[in-house]
């Protein structure tokens, strides 16, 4: 299909004009709709594996705005906007679709660079954002077949993404009438009966973090986004990403060897707390110093790294352990003048955020005797 790649900062997406019968041949629906008489599309089953449908099928049914009597009466009410749109087109806007795969994208040969063929998926698309105007045009096009040819529907296509990605943007797009930003995503996590033991484990101990008393980073966490008012480090779904790394690394994917939150956030919190108290410590007045750039998000998601590594390599016992660490840090006294704030991105070059954190976690780890 003829497609124009689009690029906003890292990211990569396609946006492409679809013939209407097409779009719904080659999507799958979670929810279940009804048309006039009783008619009715049906879920499809997740495929065994898809984690991305089950996350959304799950997220419908717990969630009132999704119930049936509200999409029987959004379906009919957008139904009967195509039945009278007249000139008016009756999708101007883009549907959100996800696959899993990555599409290859031919560019066209003596046009645009950003214009070219994209290939169509093996399994149907999910749709992320569209589902009630698609299931609309389901029953209106079994109504008015002879209008099938005469209708194009605008798609937005994400492809080779995660499961993160297209859950984050679902549950943005579709959980409330106002768009909220990442951190929510993490309290989420820990409320929902059904979330990932990994990410319930990951979302408590950031969580104790922003609230213990002892916790170096509390209400340092921005938890508001662009909302927030008051001087914070980082972002809590930046610090919640990065235990989440380390929950996975430690247990893996399956999520039989994740252990209970409630057992295992207490010591995992604990951990991180006597690293970053050790690192406060060491660093002394460059600590929450805005001249440095130690307790900024790229440094401090170094250090919960280190942390990691320090468990592993030194955990126990638990009555000195801020102590010893604090004395392994020592050779970092050395290295404060590079994170300053002026001349730290030459100082520590890499291709972006996440080249230089793992830059600047090699270096501290490798300075105390770690593998990093």
């Amino acid at each position: 299909m003829l497609a124009t790649q689009i690029r906003q900062k890292d990211g990569v997406f396609y946006f492409a004009a679809l013939p209407a019968p097409e779009v719904l041949e080659r999507v799958r629906f979670i929810s279940r709709f009804y048309g006039e008489g009783g008619d009715q599309i049906a879920p499809e089953v997740a495929p065994e594996g898809d984690d991305v449908a089950k996350f959304i099928a799950r997220v419908e049914k717990n969630d009132a705005a999704f119930q049936r009597q509200l999409s029987r009466a959004k379906v009919r009410a957008i139904k009967n906007f195509y039945e009278n749109a007249g000139t008016q087109p009756p999708i101007p806007g883009t549907v959100l679709l996800f696959t899993a795969e990555t599409l290859p994208f031919r560019r066209m040969e003596g046009g645009q660079e950003a214009v070219g063929y994209l290939s169509l998926p093996q399994e149907n698309f999910l749709i992320i954002d569209g589902q009630h105007r698609l299931a609309a045009l389901h029953f209106y096009l079994e109504d008015r077949p002879e209008e099938a040819g005469t209708i194009n529907v605008p798609c937005v296509i994400f492809d080779g993404r995660t499961e993160d990605f297209a859950t984050e943007m679902f549950v943005i797009i579709n959980s409330t009438p106002t768009r909220i930003n990442k951190s929510h995503l993490v309290d989420l996590y820990e409320r929902v009966s059904w979330a990932a033991p990994d990410r319930r484990l990951a979302a408590r101990v950031s969580e104790m973090l922003y609230s213990e008393g002892d916790s170096p980073l509390r209400y340092k966490i921005n938890r508001l986004g662009g909302r927030s008012r008051q001087e914070k480090w980082i972002l809590q779904s930046e610090l919640f990403n990065e235990i989440h790394r380390w929950v996975r690394n430690e247990y893996g994917t399956k999520p039989e060897r994740v252990p209970q939150a409630a057992q295992a956030a207490p010591p995992l919190y604990g951990i991180v707390r006597d690293a970053l108290k050790a690192a406060a410590r060491t660093f002394g007045d460059a600590w929450g110093n805005p001249r440095y750039m130690v307790t900024r998000p790229v440094t401090l998601k170094a250090l919960v790294r280190v942390a990691a590594d320090l468990a592993e390599d030194d955990e126990l016992p638990l009555d000195d352990r801020q102590q010893r660490w604090i004395e392994r840090m020592r050779p970092w006294r050395g290295r404060v003048r590079d994170f300053r704030a002026d001349g730290f991105y030459e100082r520590f070059a890499a291709k972006g955020q996440v080249e230089r954190v793992g830059r600047i976690h090699r270096e501290l780890a490798r300075a105390i005797g770690l593998r990093g």
